[in-house]
């Protein structure tokens, strides 16, 4: 059975940094992507950044130059640095894994909670 596990949310100031980490265990199949996700109340979930094959990351415009995707293969982990995090980064960050080849998924963490406080 696949599980993501996702740690590293918190209560944080204006400015500061957290280091948002996802293990996913039971992955038999390498996945294509992994990445994170976030929704705030009211809002619909959205892409926060992902990295492809391992090599190539993608980023929300309103994270550039902030966030910063990597993942360790080996060990089908991905974090998220955060720095210089503001009250609209506040939302539930999903992890996400997924396959576009044979055989395909997309398996979801729960989510953890990150408040920026302002």
């Amino acid at each position: 059975q696949v599980q993501l596990v996702e740690s590293g949310g918190g209560l944080v100031q204006a400015g500061g940094s957290l280091r948002l980490s996802c293990a996913a265990s039971g992955i038999i199949f390498r996945p294509s992507a992994m990445g994170w996700y976030r929704q705030a109340p009211g809002k619909q979930r959205e892409l926060v950044a992902s990295v492809t094959d391992g090599a190539t990351t993608n980023y929300a415009d309103s994270v550039k130059g902030r966030f910063t995707i990597s993942s360790d293969n080996a060990k089908n982990t991905v974090y998220l640095q955060m720095n210089s995090l503001k009250p609209e980064d506040t939302a539930v960050y999903y992890c996400n894994t997924k396959r576009f080849v044979i055989p395909p998924y997309d398996y979801w963490g729960q989510g953890t909670q990150v408040t920026v406080s302002s």
